[in-house]
């Protein structure tokens, strides 16, 4: 009877009817982000680096192949800075309505073309927006720090020494937390651990990577992970000394047959396609990914995920990390308190869980950490 009614009113106000239809239809056409006839992925690095930009790279190939209809238009070693932009406007020129800054310092240049195009949706892979979204544009990144407190665990029962390493680029809230995570991970097995930090101040300068390699190595670290977005050079030189390696951005294992424990890697395929899927569909503005997106393992889709283990990795250590893993995904974290500094100043009290702003938002190292964070 419901239904009766329903199509009788439908047939008097035939027009309406007609109207409200049309109307939804130009709605979703004229959403940001369709009628495209290309995707855009710019890179800061170059696409074979065993690393950051090669995860993301291979993510875009993973897109190619969901949207054969849709070309995939690619730019590496995009520079963080106004080259951006233009690369960017060039691809929205070409016809790309979709546009993914692959990296931390696209941020800005992301912001600026999405101002110049509300047509086009522009993803920013890494950092936040702070204050009201625009509603073409998204930031979007995995919890990177999981993985590697998980990796950190391996590298806590691997060490003989008690010192571990960490090359990294900027001290930025990702790589503090990352640096941070490692450690707490570490400690949760082996209390005694410390670890040694150098900073290159570039993401991939493999001269500077070699170098603060070689001083990690001179100070008796045995452990060498790295938060880089080209990672080739740390890990040969990690293999060649006979110490171990954590990999981080992509599995790398082939260049350390003996010495690769464990590694986090990006998996960016899946996110990739839901988020043009809803583009595509003319739903993203108010969508989860119009926002400062995360996930993790607690909502169970976690692009970055742990990387095969190495041949010496036992299956006592590999149980400590399942278990790890799984407190993590009920109600836990890395950083679940009490979460100390290197000044011994409580950070997170006793039994309470940072949400993610918080914790992207660190500004300092937790105890056990040996170094200090350079003056910006």
């Amino acid at each position: 009877m419901k239904r009766l009614v329903a199509v009788t009113a439908c047939a008097v106000l035939l027009t309406a009817c007609a109207t409200n239809t049309t109307s939804s239809s130009k709605t979703s056409e004229s959403a940001p982000g369709t009628g495209g006839t290309k995707i855009g992925f710019i890179f800061v690095g170059p696409k074979d680096d065993y690393g950051y930009n090669q995860a993301a790279y291979e993510g875009s190939q993973a897109v190619a192949k969901a949207y054969p209809d849709l070309e995939v238009l690619t730019a590496e070693n995009v520079p963080e800075d106004d080259n951006a932009a233009r690369v960017m406007e060039g691809m929205v020129r070409k016809g790309a309505k979709i546009i993914f800054a692959t990296s931390y310092g696209h941020r800005d240049p992301a912001l600026k073309v999405a101002a110049a195009n509300p047509d086009v949706v522009v993803l920013q892979q890494g950092n936040i927006v702070d204050g009201p979204m625009p509603p073409n544009f998204g930031t979007y990144f995995g919890t990177v720090y999981e993985p590697v407190y998980l990796a950190g665990i391996v590298a806590g029962k691997a060490t003989r020494s008690n010192k571990l390493g960490y090359v990294y680029a900027f001290p930025i809230s990702q790589t503090l937390d990352n640096i941070n995570a490692f450690q707490l991970g570490a400690a949760s097995v082996n209390p005694a651990a410390k670890t040694y930090v150098v900073n290159t101040s570039n993401w991939c300068d493999p001269a500077k990577q070699a170098e603060a390699a070689k001083s990690l190595l001179s100070q008796g670290v045995d452990v060498i992970s790295q938060h880089q977005d080209c990672t080739a050079t740390v890990i040969r030189a990690t293999e060649a000394a006979g110490a171990y390696t954590v990999g981080y951005h992509a599995d790398a294992s082939p260049l350390a047959p003996k010495g690769w424990l464990t590694g986090s890697e990006w998996d960016w395929g899946p996110l990739y396609t839901k988020m043009i899927q809803t583009v595509v569909a003319g739903q993203f503005t108010g969508s989860p990914y119009n926002a400062n997106f995360r996930v993790g393992l607690k909502t169970g889709d976690n692009p970055f995920v742990q990387s095969p283990y190495g041949p010496t990795v036992d299956g006592a250590t590999k149980k400590l990390v399942d278990d790890a893993k799984a407190r993590i995904s009920k109600d836990g974290s890395p950083f679940l308190g009490p979460v100390v500094d290197q000044a011994g100043t409580v950070r997170v009290p006793a039994g309470t869980v940072p949400d993610y702003k918080t914790i992207e938002s660190i500004d300092y190292f937790v105890g056990g950490v040996v170094g200090k964070i350079p003056a910006s």
